[in-house]
């Protein structure tokens, strides 16, 4: 079972230089965690109208950041699409958490911070879609080509 899902520790290498197999594996999981994350959680957090439409964003910004952090930590993607993936996650985290700290000290003015922060959110969901589609098309790739004859 170890084998089949290696959860313990931090990936030994990341899609560049993984097997079909990790590949595969890579792919599914992410695309159950993609699933998640918009079948459940973002309609989770749109019903939670007690709180703002900026603090619902600012929590699924750092939903994201944790899980781009997850992503690196696992080793699924392309490093650097995952490091520009969370880089871009984080600013817009941040960016979203000093807008609600303006706000709470009464300092309203500041609607280019969400702004901001919701095309850095898309630009990082596109780094994701492409880190995505990348895996697909290595996989597909190394499925295709021949194996070493015996």
């Amino acid at each position: 079972m170890r084998a089949l899902m290696n959860l313990r520790g931090p990936a030994e290498h990341t899609a560049e230089d993984a097997t079909p197999g990790e590949l595969r594996r890579s792919v599914i999981v992410l695309l159950l965690m993609l699933a998640a994350l918009g079948l459940l959680v973002a309609p989770l957090l749109s019903d939670l109208q007690l709180l703002a439409r900026g603090t619902r964003t600012a929590i699924f910004a750092w939903l994201l950041v944790g899980l781009a952090l997850y992503w690196m930590y696992a080793g699924m993607g392309y490093r650097p699409l995952l490091l520009v993936q969370l880089l871009l996650f984080s600013t817009a985290a941040a960016l979203l958490t000093v807008k609600l700290i303006l706000v709470a000290i009464t300092i309203d003015s500041v609607f280019v911070l969400q702004w901001l922060a919701r095309y850095l959110i898309l630009a990082g969901a596109v780094c994701a879609g492409a880190n995505l589609t990348g895996m697909l098309l290595a996989l597909t790739w190394r499925q295709s080509k021949p194996g070493p004859q015996l």
